[in-house]
């Protein structure tokens, strides 16, 4: 998996840019809405390596038993890919079905009715809804409707930690935020990084702000939030958060170059595994980045992980999870056949085959009962900890910057990354993000 590739917001076409000049850009034609076959569905997607690979696969196979269905998979790289969609749905003509994360960006679209409506095919199918884990409907449901099927692996947030660093100073894992700070503490009196953290990057910051939220004050205070309640940032919890992460900041918890740290070149992840840093806090696409940056850290047992701590006194529950619940796929309503759509989606997506294969190259399927396959495969004992972090959490919070609409998301990041730099107080950045809540 690519560093990031999966939590990355999506962003607006900014305004300025003719409908005309992001059609060249994009490479040309937009989605399928404009054939009149409904028996030759297209899918975009953003995949690479491998799980291209076990997607065409899959597909072939479709394609060989369905003789009246052609299904045909289009890859584009991350960003572009937002863009050329953004303007498929604005034009009508978008793809048959459309990768996503859910969240805001997917809310949008349901509410210009571009997006079809999966909640009577899954209920009149119990076996297909009930193979997905539980926690996964949160991200693509909206007003209670369902809006898409996850397509890919779960991604939650969690601690990663160097074993090595943590057996010379005597530490263990820490389960609560008094005894993570006593572990900054330690670290940073013998010179060493007791967090990375890529701050060039922004959006690590935000895992911070997500965790404590919720430890602090449980999924409601977020809620509140996205339901556009007036001075929803101004929520107390949110003030407290953002003081801890500031006395984090000032305890030296993220060395003193943090900032310029980039996530995305691969720079905070190799802070942990060269030994320069104690823990990193990352989404679980990491273990495969450490995998492929010092796989002798991996296999002399150097990497360890644990969950985010509880905070005493909090009202959430130390099981909750952040991040990302997985990707997933959506019919587009201007589709020529839904039905046939609904079909690729059932008989295609994380099918037996495909969950063998995913989990082979050291993913997590959104699948419930594949704990021995787990198990059995290589690493299993990092595999089952994030199946079973996932599939026991009483609540999933989506990432916050794909949760939110854009424009917020953006915002959000900007505020987060003054507010590490100590640019702007716990009570400004309240200020600053209730400016984002739009009136009911």
């Amino acid at each position: 998996m690519q560093p990031g590739m999966s939590r990355r917001t999506f962003l607006q076409v900014t305004g300025g840019i003719s409908l005309a000049t992001i059609l060249a850009s994009c490479g040309g034609a937009l989605g399928s809405a404009a054939n009149t076959n409904g028996n030759k569905i297209t899918i975009w997607d953003i995949s690479t390596g491998a799980a291209q690979t076990i997607l065409n696969n899959a597909t072939k196979t479709f394609n060989s038993q369905n003789k009246d269905i052609t299904a045909t998979i289009d890859y584009f790289e991350n960003d572009p890919y937002k863009q050329k969609l953004q303007v498929a749905m604005g034009a009508h003509q978008p793809p048959d079905i459309f990768f996503g994360w859910g969240g805001g960006v997917l809310e949008s679209y349901v509410n210009s009715n571009d997006v079809y409506d999966l909640t009577p095919d899954l209920n009149a199918d119990a076996s297909w809804k009930n193979r997905f884990l539980p926690a996964m409907w949160s991200a693509v449901t909206i007003n209670n409707k369902i809006y898409g099927i996850p397509n890919g692996s779960v991604q939650p947030v969690v601690f990663l930690y160097n074993k090595d660093i943590f057996t010379k100073y005597n530490l263990q894992p820490p389960t609560t935020w008094n005894a993570l700070l006593d572990i900054v503490s330690t670290v940073k009196k013998n010179n060493l990084i007791p967090i990375a953290v890529g701050g060039a990057s922004q959006w690590p910051y935000l895992m911070y702000e997500e965790y404590l939220v919720d430890r602090l004050g449980g999924p409601s205070v977020f809620d509140a939030v996205i339901a556009n309640d007036a001075n929803a940032w101004s929520n107390p919890v949110f003030i407290q958060a953002n003081t801890m992460i500031q006395d984090l900041v000032n305890a030296g918890a993220f060395g003193n170059n943090f900032a310029s740290v980039n996530y995305d070149t691969g720079q905070a992840g190799a802070l942990l595994y060269t030994g320069k840093a104690a823990m990193h806090l990352m989404g679980s696409w990491e273990f495969a980045n450490v995998l492929s940056g010092s796989p002798s850290f991996i296999s002399q047992n150097k990497l360890g992980w644990f969950t985010f701590p509880e905070v005493d006194g909090g009202k959430g529950d130390p099981a909750n999870v952040a991040g990302n619940p997985s990707t997933f796929y959506s019919i587009a309503s201007a589709s020529k056949s839904t039905k046939n759509c609904v079909t690729y989606l059932k008989d295609v997506v994380l099918n037996d085959a495909e969950v063998k294969a995913f989990i082979q190259q050291g993913d997590v399927p959104a699948i419930q009962g594949i704990d021995a396959q787990l198990a059995a495969a290589p690493h299993g004992d990092w595999l089952q900890f994030v199946y079973n972090l996932t599939a026991k959490a009483p609540h999933y919070q989506l990432s916050w910057d794909q949760a939110l609409a854009p424009q917020p998301a953006q915002a959000l990041l900007t505020n987060l990354s003054q507010l590490f730099l100590r640019q702007i107080t716990p009570q400004q950045f309240s200020t600053n993000m209730n400016k984002t809540i739009t009136s009911k």
